[in-house]
């Protein structure tokens, strides 16, 4: 008899600012059992986090602070260029804000995770890796790092005592290196529901994906990501749980 497969589901929420709604962060806590809510340099704003906080407090669902380069324009989709120390500032500063309203809604912070550019860029960059670490670090608590299997992020975040927490995506395709097809290529985001199912099936039963390429590459995770950015995220989101727990798998939050 096999060992029941557990993964955790999550979403990055909260990703609207001022009058702007990006995401619909209600529907998709019906769904996720973790929420990456945007601290305010690549999208949301203090009234925007103090919501999502609230409402993932109401459900039980785990708080994740989503770190970004300062970029609200491209929407921290633009690599920058900043400098470690001060690339490690910014990380503290964001969890610290969010810690604050999660903190009011009586629930934590529960985990870190770059979004966008910074997390591509702490794939293979040692320095601005090591920067978030530091970051994460300076922010108490020894909060676990979600981010790519085998990243310099991952291998950073050791060194730093944090824990690390291997995650995949549902709907980005892959090289067959196992890292991201950058989206400004073709077929980089998977828009067919069902290829998007397929992928999490996969994860979970198989432990691996099927690269753009065709090639199969293993790949373990505790997580998976759907980005609540895409058009209807909140109806994908239902179906991916729907498939994963009709074929056994559990759901349920790294932290």
């Amino acid at each position: 008899m096999t060992d029941t497969p557990v993964l955790d589901l999550n979403a990055d929420l909260g990703e609207g600012f001022g009058r702007w709604t990006l995401t619909d962060d209600e529907a998709l806590l019906e769904c996720v059992t973790s929420a990456n809510v945007a601290c305010g340099f690549h999208g949301g704003d203090p009234s925007t986090m103090r919501r999502v906080c609230e409402l993932a407090a109401e459900r039980s669902i785990a708080i994740g602070a989503q770190v970004s380069y300062r970029d609200l324009a491209g929407f921290g989709r633009r690599s920058m260029e900043v400098p470690p120390g001060e690339l490690a500032d910014e990380v503290t500063y964001q969890i610290g804000a969010l810690q604050a309203f999660a903190r009011a809604a009586g629930a934590r912070v529960s985990y870190v995770k770059p979004h966008g550019a910074l997390y591509n860029r702490c794939v293979h960059d040692e320095e601005q890796a090591a920067a978030v670490a530091e970051g994460v670090r300076r922010a108490g608590g020894a909060l676990p790092v979600l981010g790519l299997p085998g990243s310099r992020l991952h291998q950073a975040a050791r060194r730093a005592g944090l824990p690390v927490v291997a995650e995949s995506f549902a709907d980005r395709a892959y090289t067959a290196a196992g890292t991201l097809v950058p989206r400004r290529e073709p077929g980089a985001v998977l828009t067919d529901p069902d290829a998007v199912v397929r992928r999490c099936l996969q994860l979970a039963h198989d432990h691996s994906i099927t690269a753009i390429g065709g090639e199969r590459v293993g790949m373990r995770t505790r997580s998976l990501c759907l980005h609540g950015d895409t058009p209807g995220a909140a109806a994908l989101a239902r179906r991916v749980r729907a498939e994963l727990e009709a074929s056994g798998v559990r759901l349920a939050a790294f932290v």
